[in-house]
């Protein structure tokens, strides 16, 4: 949820958006940090399980400058739009021209499937080269932290406090099959020597409880109903906001960051309109909406997003490349479907 604060930065980012569009030429448009770019039109299909406010405000800014788009969403968690992309494959192909995901594993499991197109966005140079690919640039960084009740004490301070009896049966996680956040995160703790998948195996004979999201943890917390969990930075602070009687706990080795990657579809019916997205998603404009909207921008360059409270692990992806369906195989087997 965006805080009011928050939402009043985002009217004045896409204010400025929609008169930066206006004082284009009539033949082109483009982001204010690249060269200018053909005026497209049609429709492009974005499948994305970026939160609904997000995405609402890039596509509205987006096309505030490309006014002759029609931006065709389907927004859902990651498991139910894998569910869609894997029942269009069955029957012919994807339908969508862009998939804006949340995880690095989730994109790049697509890229193996030969589902993704190669594209050079003029803004790609902007990005950490560890967060891209020739088929998929990250748009905004996310933070897995952990959520605590505001009078658990003491409270957890680093990941392996979450093991440990002080708050057995009291934990809840969120679901890697169905959150991309939380199958980033096993990734990184599958590939980490000091903790292993073996640290899922822990979790559980502590009673820790998996729910499906990162904002159901920060809704069990909020009520009661557990002492402590996993989930976003971005979740932890809209509860912190609203007045939720919860506290956000940076762990004291870093939170664990992970790029939300969008890519071009390879059968796109409209490719020139698809790649104008990335365009301006990567660019400063659209940056600066990512920001206002409450996250974390991919390029190092734009400001105004959350503060970072301490250290970030940037886990290495391509370690757990390939692995993906080992990595659910391994969870499930502990804690079941």
């Amino acid at each position: 949820m965006v805080t009011r604060s928050l939402t009043t930065r985002l009217v004045l980012v896409l204010t400025a958006a929609v008169l930066g569009g206006c004082a284009t030429g009539a033949t082109t448009t483009g982001p204010s940090d690249g060269p200018a770019t053909p005026v497209v039109s049609g429709t492009i299909t974005l499948y994305s399980t970026v939160t609904q406010a997000t995405v609402d405000a890039v596509v509205a800014a987006y096309q505030a400058a490309q006014p002759g788009v029609t931006v065709d969403l389907f927004r859902a968690p990651t498991g139910e739009v894998a569910a869609r992309i894997a029942a269009e494959q069955r029957d012919g192909g994807v339908r969508a021209d862009l998939l804006w995901l949340t995880d690095p594993l989730s994109i790049q499991a697509y890229d193996q499937d030969g589902i993704l197109a190669t594209y050079a966005p003029p803004a790609a140079g902007a990005l950490d080269p560890a967060d891209q690919s020739s088929t998929y640039w990250a748009t905004r960084l996310l933070n897995m932290v952990m959520i605590s009740g505001a009078d658990v004490s003491p409270a957890p301070t680093n990941w392996a406090d979450l093991a440990e009896p002080a708050l057995a049966g009291a934990v809840a996680l969120p679901d890697p099959a169905f959150a991309g956040s939380a199958f980033g995160l096993l990734g990184y703790f599958a590939e980490d020597p000091a903790y292993g998948i073996d640290f899922y195996q822990r979790l559980k004979d502590n009673g820790a409880v998996i729910v499906k999201s990162p904002d159901e943890v920060t809704t069990g917390v909020a009520e009661g109903r557990f002492k402590a969990g996993i989930t976003l930075d971005f979740s932890a602070r809209a509860a912190v906001a609203k007045g939720s009687p919860v506290k956000l706990v940076w762990p004291a080795s870093g939170a664990v960051t992970m790029y939300s990657p969008i890519a071009l579809v390879q059968d796109s019916t409209n490719a020139a309109a698809a790649q104008s997205f990335i365009d301006f998603l990567l660019s400063r404009s659209g940056q600066a909406v990512i920001a206002a909207s409450g996250w974390q921008p991919a390029r190092s360059d734009v400001t105004g997003g959350p503060p970072i409270e301490g250290g970030q692990i940037r886990p290495d992806w391509g370690s757990a490349f390939g692995r993906q369906d080992e990595l659910l195989g391994a969870y499930r087997d502990i804690f079941g479907e």
